[in-house]
């Protein structure tokens, strides 16, 4: 029922974007896939991740690991991971995402220095350097990462390695349901005052 939700809402702004407003919405629209893995398929949905963004539509995937992401949406899990721009890791044991993680975030290079002393009837000394590359993040330490950590990816730009914000210290945060259970949302007060929603158009 969610993924029948989420077609007829990418169906209808795309419309209305198309229609209305010469292809972009005058207000950008940001669709937040909690569990994504969870709301079933969203029929053409590596589609509709490519195009949405012209019209001023985009959707931040939250998912428990890229194995998700495979698992439903099998070979266009590529496709729908290449369309994102952005990837932030908040930690996780899930191996095809550490090792695609690791892989991504490349390589450092090293110096190293070797010593050699032999003794004998003639004493030599030796030093040999060399360069060498490792990942820059291998699996295991991605695995260990500190849980206040996090790695953040943006297309053209090199990855951050950050601390993860603390919502508690801003000030919005008394704004929210986890402050105060008051501050949750009620649909049907909603709908009581301001009546149910009118489209132009409907798909």
């Amino acid at each position: 029922m969610v993924s029948i939700m989420y077609t007829q809402l990418f169906n209808l702004l795309c419309t209305i974007a198309d229609d209305e407003y010469h292809g972009k919405l005058p207000v950008h629209v940001r669709c937040i896939l909690d569990e994504f893995a969870n709301i079933g398929q969203i029929p053409k949905f590596d589609k509709l991740i490519a195009t949405i963004r012209s019209r001023e539509i985009s959707a931040s995937i939250i998912l428990q690991s890229k194995a998700q992401l495979k698992s439903i949406y099998k070979d266009n899990a590529e496709t729908i991971e290449g369309n994102c721009d952005t990837f932030l890791f908040l930690g996780g044991k899930e191996k095809s995402t550490l090792k695609d993680l690791s892989e991504v975030l490349g390589k450092e290079t090293i110096d190293t220095y070797n010593t050699s002393d032999t003794r004998g009837t003639s004493q030599s000394y030796g030093l040999n350097y060399q360069k060498l590359g490792r990942e820059l993040m291998s699996q295991d330490r991605l695995a260990l990462m500190d849980g206040g950590k996090c790695i953040l990816q943006v297309r053209g730009v090199r990855p951050f390695f950050s601390d993860k914000v603390d919502i508690t210290a801003n000030e919005m945060y008394k704004e929210l349901s986890d402050f105060d259970k008051k501050n949750q949302f009620d649909i049907e007060k909603y709908v009581s005052e301001y009546g149910k929603p009118k489209f132009s158009k409907i798909i």
